[in-house]
């Protein structure tokens, strides 16, 4: 099976009413951890590729994992760009082969974001490419995305529509309380979304794909068993699975994963080197690496996305 855009999945994810996970990946032992939870339970997939992520690994190199992963495992994907910050990133992902492309202009003034994503939607579309767009700006941090709580503001639903209808996007990422990074929300704040905002936009514009980003759970058992082996994250809290579960039954077609990923990753490699001191092939921490990703991806599918097919 080959890459897909994003549309049709979005179709299916919204009136069987499921959102597809979209993961960030770096190295090949993400992508075949992910692979392989997707192949065991047939679930599409977006793989999601950063700006940091490309320069870390490489573009190029990631696309070819891609492909062949998801070749071997006959599964449905998406290559995507997240968070791309420049028309003339979009375009090099489109020309090499991404699927679907994200231009996050919404540090931008409105009308700025409108003319900056109508033009990547412009050619994208005539590449069979999807676009996801971003109203609001999330708080947090992960990789070279950084918004301070002041500058944190939820989205307009009116806005929404008229930045849909202008710039033609396939999707679009809004914020209703989400958030970058493991600190999502304050030491003593009770974790929430905006579900009303999520429910005008689907009343606005039923049937329109809309995007969560910042949408790790931040599990807490992983975060005790990380300062167990030395790793020090302070106030980590994530959003509920109960709650992305919900916004998946409604207009939510995509629920990014991150940072659990990350921490995931982090623990199982820590909790190898701990238990096997003399070790020091690559492929012993690695491999356990990637079966927590297998893993945690199979739980995100069946817990909170709901896209088994």
């Amino acid at each position: 099976m080959s890459l897909v855009n994003t549309k049709e999945m979005f179709e299916k994810a919204y009136i069987k009413r499921y959102a597809v996970g979209a993961f960030n990946v770096c190295n090949m032992e993400i992508v075949q951890g992910i692979s392989q939870a997707c192949r065991e339970l047939n679930s599409p997939v977006i793989f999601q590729v950063s700006p940091g992520a490309g320069k870390y690994a490489g573009h190029e190199y990631l696309k070819s994992i891609l492909e062949v992963a998801v070749e071997e495992n006959n599964i449905e994907a998406a290559l995507h760009l997240d968070h791309g910050n420049s028309f003339e990133l979009c375009k090099k992902c489109i020309d090499m082969g991404f699927t679907s492309v994200m231009i996050d202009g919404s540090s931008l003034p409105f009308e700025e974001n409108v003319s900056l994503t109508s033009r990547v939607v412009d050619y994208a579309s005539r590449r069979d490419v999807s676009v996801e767009g971003e109203l609001g700006r999330l708080q947090g941090i992960e990789d070279h995305v950084e918004c301070s709580d002041e500058r944190s503001i939820f989205t307009d639903p009116m806005q929404v529509k008229e930045f849909v209808e202008k710039t033609g996007v396939n999707s679009l990422a809004i914020a209703i309380g989400t958030s970058h990074g493991v600190n999502k929300f304050g030491v003593d704040s009770v974790p929430s979304l905006r579900f009303d905002i999520l429910e005008e936009i689907e009343n606005l514009m039923p049937g329109f794909p809309i995007v969560l980003h910042g949408a790790s759970s931040v599990n807490e058992n992983t975060v005790k068993e990380l300062h167990r082996y030395g790793i020090d994250i302070k106030n980590a809290k994530g959003v509920p699975e109960k709650m992305l579960k919900k916004a998946a039954s409604m207009s939510v077609c995509k629920i990014n994963i991150d940072s659990d990923l990350r921490l995931s990753i982090t623990l199982a490699i820590r909790k190898f080197m701990d238990e096997n001191k003399t070790n020091f092939d690559p492929r012993g921490y690695l491999g356990c690496a990637r079966t927590a990703v297998c893993e945690l991806v199979k739980n995100k599918i069946l817990n909170v996305l709901g896209s088994v097919s």
